[in-house]
């Protein structure tokens, strides 16, 4: 059985530690103009918008939109829900593994993101880097370039702190 969003219904279903069961996890991002914003993850990542609720005025209050097989959803700033542009910005990033980060880095900086770390090779067997989006959001964009253990993962992460 499925939910109202083609997910597994697990509602009901216990959870091994006794907590509730969760059936989804989204980013909900509040943005300046949702409107805009969907334009720009539509046309630099590649987004698909599923669903749209607006308010009298044509607020967005809601907006859910697909990333391949991530879900974000999308809604105009309020007096309760501030955008990180009216806040100096946000501590949450959002994290995108995707096949060529150059090419979606470029896109975003097209759309008119500014980048915070330029997309480099990672010792960590990853390239990429960081943008943050016309709105306010941060981005780490990044591809596998090696296939790595975790093992040699932190030792390479110890060897980045290590003078």
């Amino acid at each position: 059985m499925t939910n109202a969003h083609g997910q597994p219904d697990t509602a009901d279903a216990p959870h091994p530690t006794g907590h509730p069961a969760v059936t989804r996890l989204y980013a909900r991002l509040v943005v300046s103009d949702g409107a805009r914003a969907i334009d720009f993850y539509r046309d630099t990542l590649g987004a698909e918008e599923t669903e749209r609720y607006t308010g009298p005025d044509g607020t967005i209050v809601h907006a859910m939109l697909r990333l391949g097989g991530a879900a974000i959803a999308v809604k105009d700033a309020d007096t309760a829900d501030p955008a990180p542009t009216s806040l100096g910005g946000s501590p949450v990033i959002m994290a995108l593994d995707v096949p060529d980060a150059d090419a979606v880095a470029e896109a975003m900086l097209r759309g008119g993101a500014t980048v915070v770390y330029p997309v480099a090779d990672q010792p960590y067997g990853q390239r990429g880097g960081r943008l943050a989006d016309p709105f306010g959001h941060l981005w780490m964009i990044s591809q596998t370039t090696e296939d790595l253990t975790p093992e040699q993962i932190q030792e390479r992460t110890t060897d980045m702190f290590t003078p």
